[in-house]
Protein backbone atom coordinates (compact mmCIF):
# COMPACT_ATOMS: atom_id res chain seq x y z
CA UNK A 1 0.00 0.00 0.00
CA UNK A 2 1.46 3.30 -1.08
CA UNK A 3 1.62 6.37 1.11
CA UNK A 4 0.87 9.93 -0.01
CA UNK A 5 3.99 11.64 -1.27
CA UNK A 6 5.08 14.90 0.25
CA UNK A 7 6.69 17.65 -1.83
CA UNK A 8 10.24 16.63 -0.93
CA UNK A 9 9.64 12.98 -1.84
CA UNK A 10 8.03 13.97 -5.15
CA UNK A 11 11.01 16.19 -5.92
CA UNK A 12 13.51 13.44 -5.08
CA UNK A 13 11.67 10.81 -7.09
CA UNK A 14 11.92 12.87 -10.30
CA UNK A 15 15.55 13.84 -9.67
CA UNK A 16 17.65 11.97 -12.26
CA UNK A 17 20.47 11.66 -9.70
CA UNK A 18 18.27 9.38 -7.58
CA UNK A 19 17.53 7.12 -10.54
CA UNK A 20 21.22 6.93 -11.38
CA UNK A 21 22.20 6.19 -7.76
CA UNK A 22 19.59 3.39 -7.64
CA UNK A 23 20.89 1.99 -10.94
CA UNK A 24 24.47 2.00 -9.64
CA UNK A 25 23.38 0.39 -6.34
CA UNK A 26 21.64 -2.42 -8.21
CA UNK A 27 24.72 -2.84 -10.45
CA UNK A 28 26.79 -3.27 -7.26
CA UNK A 29 28.79 -0.15 -8.07
CA UNK A 30 28.92 0.62 -4.36
CA UNK A 31 31.32 3.54 -4.32
CA UNK A 32 29.78 5.27 -7.32
CA UNK A 33 26.24 4.99 -5.94
CA UNK A 34 27.50 6.27 -2.60
CA UNK A 35 28.45 9.55 -4.26
CA UNK A 36 24.96 10.02 -5.71
CA UNK A 37 23.11 9.15 -2.53
CA UNK A 38 25.44 11.32 -0.47
CA UNK A 39 24.82 14.36 -2.68
CA UNK A 40 21.04 13.93 -2.32
CA UNK A 41 21.38 13.27 1.41
CA UNK A 42 23.25 16.55 1.90
CA UNK A 43 20.46 18.45 0.10
CA UNK A 44 17.57 16.74 1.93
CA UNK A 45 16.27 18.16 5.18
CA UNK A 46 13.05 16.25 5.82
CA UNK A 47 12.30 12.72 7.03
CA UNK A 48 13.71 11.15 3.86
CA UNK A 49 17.18 12.22 4.96
CA UNK A 50 17.33 9.13 7.20
CA UNK A 51 16.18 6.86 4.36
CA UNK A 52 18.87 8.20 2.03
CA UNK A 53 21.50 7.86 4.73
CA UNK A 54 20.44 4.28 5.51
CA UNK A 55 20.69 3.25 1.86
CA UNK A 56 24.01 5.08 1.59
CA UNK A 57 25.40 3.24 4.62
CA UNK A 58 24.34 -0.15 3.25
CA UNK A 59 26.14 0.68 -0.01
CA UNK A 60 29.30 1.77 1.81
CA UNK A 61 29.17 -1.42 3.90
CA UNK A 62 29.38 -3.41 0.68
CA UNK A 63 32.25 -1.26 -0.53
CA UNK A 64 34.04 -2.16 2.72
CA UNK A 65 33.31 -5.85 2.09
CA UNK A 66 34.88 -5.62 -1.37
CA UNK A 67 37.98 -4.20 0.28
CA UNK A 68 38.10 -6.95 2.92
CA UNK A 69 36.98 -4.77 5.82
CA UNK A 70 34.29 -6.94 7.40
CA UNK A 71 34.38 -4.98 10.69
CA UNK A 72 33.61 -1.72 8.89
CA UNK A 73 30.91 -3.49 6.88
CA UNK A 74 29.24 -4.77 10.07
CA UNK A 75 29.24 -1.31 11.63
CA UNK A 76 27.76 0.35 8.54
CA UNK A 77 25.17 -2.38 7.92
CA UNK A 78 24.02 -1.95 11.52
CA UNK A 79 23.88 1.83 11.21
CA UNK A 80 22.08 1.66 7.87
CA UNK A 81 19.50 -0.76 9.27
CA UNK A 82 19.07 1.51 12.27
CA UNK A 83 18.33 4.48 10.00
CA UNK A 84 15.79 2.43 8.00
CA UNK A 85 14.13 1.01 11.13
CA UNK A 86 10.69 2.47 11.63
CA UNK A 87 10.49 3.79 8.08
CA UNK A 88 7.47 2.69 6.10
CA UNK A 89 7.57 -0.26 3.71
CA UNK A 90 7.80 2.10 0.71
CA UNK A 91 9.86 5.28 0.51
CA UNK A 92 11.05 7.10 -2.61
CA UNK A 93 9.09 4.60 -4.67
CA UNK A 94 11.29 1.79 -3.34
CA UNK A 95 10.37 -1.30 -1.34
CA UNK A 96 12.37 -1.03 1.88
CA UNK A 97 11.41 -4.40 3.39
CA UNK A 98 13.45 -6.52 0.91
CA UNK A 99 16.42 -4.18 1.41
CA UNK A 100 16.18 -4.46 5.19
CA UNK A 101 15.78 -8.25 5.00
CA UNK A 102 18.84 -8.81 2.81
CA UNK A 103 21.01 -6.33 4.76
CA UNK A 104 20.02 -7.96 8.06
CA UNK A 105 20.78 -11.47 6.76
CA UNK A 106 24.20 -10.31 5.59
CA UNK A 107 24.89 -8.54 8.89
CA UNK A 108 23.99 -11.65 10.89
CA UNK A 109 26.20 -13.82 8.68
CA UNK A 110 29.13 -11.44 9.15
CA UNK A 111 28.58 -11.37 12.91
CA UNK A 112 28.59 -15.16 13.11
CA UNK A 113 31.47 -15.64 10.67
CA UNK A 114 29.32 -17.41 8.07
CA UNK A 115 30.07 -17.04 4.36
CA UNK A 116 28.06 -14.48 2.41
CA UNK A 117 28.18 -16.20 -0.98
CA UNK A 118 24.77 -17.85 -0.60
CA UNK A 119 23.09 -14.63 0.50
CA UNK A 120 21.56 -12.28 -2.03
CA UNK A 121 23.13 -8.87 -2.40
CA UNK A 122 20.80 -6.04 -1.44
CA UNK A 123 18.80 -4.49 -4.25
CA UNK A 124 16.57 -1.44 -4.48
CA UNK A 125 13.28 -2.68 -5.87
CA UNK A 126 10.64 -0.31 -7.20
CA UNK A 127 7.26 -0.35 -5.55
CA UNK A 128 4.67 -1.67 -8.00
CA UNK A 129 2.28 1.10 -6.96
CA UNK A 130 4.76 3.95 -7.18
Amino acid sequence: MSHPLDEEEQSLMVDPRLGEAIRLFNAQQWYACHDGFEELWHETQGPLRKVLQGILQIAVAHHHLERGNSRGAMVLLGEGLGRLHGQGPVQLGLQLDPLRTSALARLRALQSGEPLESLALPRLLPDALA
